[in-house]
């Protein structure tokens, strides 16, 4: 049983799931939703926009339960992940304990590099009040430690 602080932030047994995939391969284009895709270390997804552009930012992730939080506190039922503008959904595991950690989605190893904060296009996209309601919501970024492909299914463990 873990009982100092290290030990206890250290600590992380849950295992996630992959639950949604999207890559958006240019500004202003629509979401293209996958059921896997190419991780590359040092230049990210394969046909997302964001490839090689910072190697802080090559994946953002986030959590099925924020995405469900965004969603209630703007009222509604449910929010598709397109809007959202993040690549990969998750369920099971807090992404915001794997702060400076690495960890695994499937085969593929990545460490943690910053918070995704949320944009101005979010009040358009959710409505009134969506930037908001994303603050603290919005998931991570990562950078590649290894390449592979990542698949919807694909477990989400710290490494």
């Amino acid at each position: 049983m873990a009982t100092s602080l290290n030990e206890l932030m250290t600590n992380l047994p849950q295992i996630g799931r992959v639950e949604w995939i999207g890559v958006r391969p240019d500004t202003r284009t629509p979401m293209q939703v996958v059921q896997e895709v190419e991780a590359r270390q040092g230049q990210g997804l394969t046909g997302d926009r964001f490839k090689a552009m910072r190697k802080t930012r090559e994946i953002s992730l986030i959590q099925q339960e924020h995405v469900n939080a965004v969603a209630s506190l703007m009222g509604f039922d449910s929010i598709d992940p397109t809007i959202l503008r993040r690549n990969i959904v998750v369920r099971g595991i807090n992404l915001l304990a794997l702060k400076n950690k690495a960890f695994r989605i499937g085969d593929v190893r990545m460490a943690w590099t910053d918070l995704a904060q949320p944009c101005s296009k979010m009040e358009a996209a959710l409505g009134e009040g969506g930037y908001n309601a994303m603050r603290g919501h919005g998931g991570i970024l990562v950078r590649l430690l290894s390449s592979g492909i990542i698949r919807v299914g694909d477990e989400v463990r710290y490494d």
